[in-house]
């Protein structure tokens, strides 16, 4: 939600008590939401949904009530796009995410995104209407900046959220997560949650770490190239546990835990770790993108190039334009929908990336899927969307 101007069309009242705010909402998880909050069996259905986003989507969307399209590190614009709405949101779903080169600036822009809009909210006016804020997350929390491996400390997994420590390393969560805090302190109408997610299984082509879309360019272009699909990884993540989050997971679990705050069954920011409930290996998950594809599955030996494969991939974009024209899709930016430095952080962890769902699962939280089932269902849809070639 950073780095454009403000826009939106005329925004209609609320007909709902249920009145939602989506920031980040053409991303993968924003997408999500704006799906399982408009469906009539949703908790606390009915609702009104607004979906807040730099630029409007240039793929399929769903129908909501009304758009608002700003610059949130603007606070004048977020101001001026938020005011027509801003005494009616009952829930604010943050879900909104500025990628920087370092963890300083991105402390910096993401601090400032949250804090922007909840100013235009009127958190903290003595008239404000009561107002509850799930904050989105990740593992980071845990182990810090994941783009650089060697950063990482010695960590126990699986992560907990209650007394696996948060990482010594300063990542934006924390800073987001000190700022609703405070502005709890401030607003006694204020709830908040968080919800850590893992690797996040979705489909957009607005998300700045898709890592899903990410290796599926990766196969297309071996595939037109010739060249096989191998692990750019270590061989001890092919053959070692991880886990993800699918981004129809994450919003069931951002709608269970605002019903529950709505009736006060959560403690103020009380925090979930949001994934499938299942582990995979990266073998499994090779073959699976390999089968979709069409592509033979390569086994891996041996660490894989690293980021010297990173360095030769963002090199394609003649490539993905090619097969861009030929198939007709949506027009995209290489660089802007893949994220192969991102990629080869994750491949390349020492340490089994798995996070508990007990506390969850304990607390009434009971959605889980299959996590190669949800990369085909994933897939299927960037299809569906014109992202990525029919076949």
């Amino acid at each position: 939600m950073a780095g454009s101007s403000s826009s939106c069309s005329a925004i209609p009242p609320p007909a709902t008590a249920s009145v939602a705010l989506i920031a980040g909402a053409t991303g993968m998880a924003g997408i999500a939401l704006a799906e399982a909050l408009k469906s009539p069996t949703a908790l606390g259905s009915p609702w009104t949904v607004y979906a807040a986003a730099r630029r409007p989507p240039t793929t399929r969307y769903p129908a909501v009530d009304g758009s608002l399209f700003f610059d949130a590190l603007d606070p004048a614009a977020t101001a001026a796009a938020i005011s027509p709405i801003s005494s009616c949101v009952t829930h604010l779903f943050w879900v909104a995410l500025a990628a920087r080169e370092t963890a300083e600036d991105n402390i910096a822009a993401n601090s400032a995104m949250l804090s922007n809009v909840l100013a235009a909210l009127a958190v903290g006016d003595s008239g404000r209407r009561s107002l509850h804020v799930t904050l989105q997350t990740g593992t980071m929390h845990y182990m810090g900046p994941f783009i650089d491996p060697t950063r990482i400390g010695r960590l126990e997994v699986p992560f907990h959220e209650d007394y696996t420590p948060r990482s010594s390393v300063p990542v934006f969560y924390h800073a987001q997560e000190e700022i609703l805090a405070d502005a709890a302190t401030r607003c006694r109408q204020l709830t908040w949650t968080v919800h850590r997610s893992s690797i996040i299984l979705g489909a957009s082509n607005r998300s700045a770490y898709n890592l899903l879309l990410t290796v599926c360019l990766y196969a297309l272009i071996a595939r037109r190239e010739g060249e096989p699909f191998a692990y750019p990884g270590t061989l001890y993540t092919w053959q070692h546990f991880c886990d993800a989050s699918d981004a129809e997971v994450l919003a069931a679990q951002q709608i269970w835990a605002a019903a529950e705050a709505g009736r006060g069954a959560l403690a103020a920011g009380e925090a979930f770790n949001c994934t499938n409930g299942d582990v995979f290996t990266w073998r499994s998950f090779w073959r699976a993108v390999a089968a979709e594809f069409g592509v033979e599955f390569v086994e891996c030996a041996e660490d894989g190039e690293g980021m010297g494969w990173a360095e030769r991939m963002r090199s394609k974009g003649p490539v993905w334009d090619e097969i861009v024209e030929e198939n007709r899709l949506v027009r995209t930016r290489f660089e802007e929908i893949t994220c192969f430095t991102a990629v080869c952080g994750v491949l390349s962890f020492r340490f089994q990336h798995v996070s508990s769902m007990n506390k969850s699962r304990e607390m009434g939280f009971h959605v889980s899927v299959d996590t190669l089932k949800s990369v085909k269902k994933w897939i299927a849809r960037l299809r569906e969307m014109n992202i990525i070639p029919k076949n």
